[in-house]
């Protein structure tokens, strides 16, 4: 599962890095897929809304075996 995550990631972080930021993959525990928001994206008011609209749904969409994605702050 860590494969096709990072591969998802990677779509994902064009469009985060278009805006100065970028994501880290921290780890993965069971259908839990952690997280860090760098760059602009790390204390943006938007990157809830970023990390669950854009980062959880794609990543679900091509991981289905994730449940849910959350942020590691630090």
């Amino acid at each position: 599962m860590r494969e096709k995550v990072e591969k998802a990631l990677e779509e994902i972080r064009g469009f985060l890095q278009a805006d100065g930021g970028d994501i880290e993959l921290v780890g993965i525990e069971g259908g839990t897929v952690r997280v860090k928001l760098t760059g602009a994206c790390s204390g943006c008011p938007f990157a809830t809304f970023t990390l669950r609209q854009r980062v959880e749904k794609r990543i679900k969409e091509l991981v289905p075996e994730v449940e849910k994605v959350e942020e590691v702050e630090g």
